[in-house]
């Protein structure tokens, strides 16, 4: 069982910078792929990133290529989602996933409750 948290979320300008956690409860967090997802409203929940199990891997949707970066901590059971250069279209609420792994979010099997981000023009 995993227990996830995000953390980090808030309101930022076009062109600003957020820095997403996801803390982690369980003792088998270094074994699941840690990916983020996001929903804008009236969308479909979308990916944005993962990161494999070792931190050695790293996947990104293409919008979000060379602004975000994500990495984690398997010593503190956290995760960090580095937001540069946000836009507008960022705006959705980030949610934090733990599982086998993918794109899709039906391959995730634990979820955190999610923290908005807004960016504003």
């Amino acid at each position: 069982q995993v227990q996830l948290v995000e953390s980090g979320g808030g309101l930022v300008q076009a062109g600003g910078s957020l820095r997403l956690s996801c803390a982690a409860s369980g003792r088998t967090f270094s074994s699941y792929v840690m990916g983020w997802f996001r929903q804008a409203p009236g969308k479909e929940r979308e990916f944005v990133a993962a990161i494999s199990w070792s931190g050695g891997s790293t996947y990104y949707t293409d919008s979000v290529k060379g602004r975000l970066t994500l990495s984690r901590d398997n010593a503190k059971n956290t995760v960090y989602l580095q937001m540069n250069s946000l836009q507008p279209e960022d705006t959705a609420v980030y949610y934090c996933a733990a599982g086998p792994g993918g794109s899709s979010d039906y391959e995730y099997d634990y979820w955190g409750q999610g923290t908005q981000v807004t960016v504003s023009s």
